[in-house]
């Protein structure tokens, strides 16, 4: 009977360096190293005879070399012909030793692994993998395909390799006990959990490795779906923990509130007063609220916050809402302080760029709870911000704050046992897949479709070429009154990329149109000269602004009707959309012209041309996932959110459904298995979670 081993220090030649180079790729336990599977996979199994090799794919070969030699052109090589098949191929070497040069002679044959390329007069290797032959004692082939590792500096493949062995020879006989009970496993026709670790670790060579390394062999997707259980399950314990947290309940006062519905210029949607029911059961519950707002660009999500805020604000307590960017912070410190003061409420602003001395007097005001409502940005939470009665957070974009900085502001409400209530603003649609499994420990609150009077927004794919005639389109917008954003992705020239930068464009656009005030802003500028080129461009003394993606959200100055976004081929879709959000929030038809740099790819034809033709950023948000994945959805890598192992949203959203069914199975009634799972697949990067 086996040995039974419980610590990676019981295994033969794991010291503590090597330990710790395991733990930087999360194993901690031996078990870890079974969970831990192959990234890809390559085929060593069979020798490729020469018209069965196919460029740009990687083979194993057997060959005779027919003679060497030293190219001394750009790069000094090391340059050997050999003979496969009585076909010539050429293996390249750019590193090399006189060892190398001595072993590598004529009539030596050689067994080799590498991709395949077309060269000027023979298919090539560049640096293959080999070893030296005898064919009076041939060298047998390997059993299975080769598993290649997610490692580090310090960890090789091979030693990677025997570690999996060992640990699949000694580990005990539940280590790889299948969690989900056999009723699932029938119902839902899953392979065998032990059968498919040791599958995943030596795949026979009857194995498609095509299958395999594009994730779609049953045995992969019978422990992606494990993962994707535990995932759900974790978010599920967290969200029913969050539950039993104390928070002030904030009864309904509906007096303030209809003052405020009353000085609008519009009514709430249907969609809108359904999302703000939500809101306002949670907020009056003792328990404290995690809820997602999300909606399309201009659905109303800040009309919504503003009226969680006020139902704080009725029971005398504090609201603060967190924004990523000053731009986006001062844009909401406007539009709340236009809403609140004559209601009689202040509204402070925070931010790092403030003169001490006011920033004193607010500090002072936030503490002594005189001030009600307080905007800003990071910070909000820095360790000498004192509130007075924080009852009501509310973090805009909260993607681009990592789990620490949203823990910080929440702390400031903490009151005795009690936490204030967290709102969750997200101006990126979500597609329903991504935050099914992302976002499964919030309640989650869709406005549905846009508040009637807003404009729709012609888009236009047009090339540089015609970029005299956007400019014409532009000095007779700006004619006729109107405003106009031109977005670069660059703000200084890069000698990499053929991109248009923002300094130049602004410099250039205002040389053509000299009658016209055009403004600049970019992330590098000190936040209080971005204040002031924002509040020009509010009252219309800059009529066009050249700006970088900073403007992307938050920014509403309804006179502005015409966007030209440069070398959009370098943005995500749902960026684009973003950005196009900018427009059409006033009474004047409204258009985005996308000035995209020939020649265009196909892939990159093809995205612009579904944000030309789409105008739901839902649907806009499930065609990036698809194309660039998740972490692209979301605009940034958030701080804190979870690594999967083996899952990719994108390729297994297929799965989703099915692993919410199994592990809303798994916690009602069989709750044994709920944190075994999540055990396994999440151990020690819990940290992910939002608490």
């Amino acid at each position: 009977m086996n040995s039974v081993i419980t610590d990676l220090s019981q295994i033969p030649g794991i010291g503590q360096a090597y330990k710790a180079r395991l733990q930087q790729i999360g194993i901690y336990l031996p078990i870890g190293v079974l969970f831990h599977l192959p990234k890809t996979y390559q085929d060593r199994t069979q020798l490729t005879p020469f018209d069965q090799l196919i460029s740009g794919c990687n083979h194993l070969i057997q060959a005779t070399i027919s003679s060497t030699k030293i190219s001394f052109g750009k790069k000094r090589m090391l340059l050997c012909f050999v003979i496969i098949d009585e076909h010539p191929l050429l293996l390249r070497f750019f590193h090399f030793n006189k060892r190398q040069m001595a072993m590598l002679q004529p009539g030596q044959h050689l067994r080799c692994f590498g991709q395949i390329r077309q060269g000027l007069q023979s298919l090539e290797m560049v640096h293959p993998e080999y070893k030296l032959i005898n064919e009076q004692h041939p060298v047998a082939l390997d059993a299975c395909l080769t598993p290649i590792y997610p490692i580090v500096e310090g960890i090789s493949q091979t030693k990677f390799r025997s570690l999996v062995k060992y640990v699949l020879d000694h580990c005990q006989g539940d280590a790889l006990e299948d969690y989900l009970p056999a009723s699932l496993s029938h119902q839902f026709s899953l392979a065998p959990l032990k059968e498919a670790v040791q599958l995943l670790h030596f795949p026979p060579p009857t194995v498609s490795v095509n299958e395999i390394n594009e994730g779609h062999h049953p045995y992969q997707q019978r422990l992606i779906l494990d993962e994707l259980i535990a995932h759900r399950l974790s978010m599920r314990q967290k969200r029913d923990q969050h539950r039993t947290i104390d928070a002030p309940p904030l009864a309904l006062k509906p007096a303030l509130i209809d003052q405020f519905l009353d000085s609008l210029p519009f009514k709430l949607t249907a969609s809108q007063q359904h999302v703000y029911q939500q809101i306002s059961h949670d907020l009056r519950q003792p328990h404290a609220m995690l809820r997602l707002l999300q909606g399309d660009v201009g659905s109303g999500k800040t009309v919504i916050a503003m009226l969680a805020i006020l139902q704080a604000v009725a029971n005398g307590y504090q609201a603060a809402i967190m924004a990523p960017t000053e731009v986006l912070a001062e844009q909401h410190a406007l539009k709340f302080k236009a809403w609140l003061t004559p209601l009689g409420i202040e509204v402070c602003q925070l931010s790092g760029s403030m003169k001490k001395s006011v920033r004193k007097q607010t500090e002072a005001a936030i503490a002594h709870g005189s001030c009600k409502v307080i905007v800003g940005t990071q910070a909000l939470f820095q360790e000498k911000i004192t509130f007075k009665n924080l009852s009501l957070v509310i973090i805009d974009e909260q993607h681009r704050f990592g789990v620490n900085q949203r823990q910080a502001i929440k702390a400031k409400g903490n009151h005795g046992h009690q936490e204030p209530h967290q709102l969750i603003m997200s101006a990126t649609p979500i597609p329903r897949t991504l935050a099914m499994t992302l976002y499964a420990d919030l309640d989650v609150s869709t406005i549905e479709g846009l508040p009637p009077g807003r404009q729709p927004i012609t888009t236009a794919i047009i090339s540089n070429d015609k970029r005299t005639e956007v400019i014409a389109r532009v000095k007779k917008a700006c004619e006729q009154g109107q405003q106009v954003y031109w977005v670069c992705t660059l703000i200084e020239d890069s000698e990499m990329l053929n991109c248009e930068n923002a300094e130049d464009t602004a410099k250039n656009l205002q040389n053509a149109l000299p009658s016209f005030n055009v403004g600049l802003i970019h992330g590098r500028l000190k936040n209080d000269e971005k204040s002031r080129i924002m509040t020009d461009f509010n009252l219309n003394k800059i009529h066009i602004l050249v700006a970088t993606t900073v403007i992307e959200v938050g920014v509403d100055v309804p006179n502005a009707s015409i966007m030209i976004i440069e070398n959009p081929e370098r943005l995500g879709l749902a960026q684009i959309h973003q950005l196009r959000g900018r427009i059409g929030r006033g009474s004047t038809k409204s258009y985005c012209l996308l000035l995209y740099h020939p020649p265009l790819s196909a892939a990159a034809q093809e995205r612009l041309t579904i944000i030309r033709d789409h105008h739901d950023g839902f649907k806009i948000s499930a065609y990036d996932l698809k194309i660039r994945g998740p972490g692209e959805v979301l605009g940034t890598k958030q701080t804190g959110q979870m690594d999967f192992k083996i899952a990719n949203l994108s390729r297994d959203h297929h799965l989703i459904d099915k692993a919410q069914q199994i592990a809303d199975h798994l916690f009602e009634e069989h709750v044994d298995s709920v944190d075994k799972l999540i055990k396994r697949w999440i151990g020690h990067n819990e940290q992910y979670r939002r608490v």
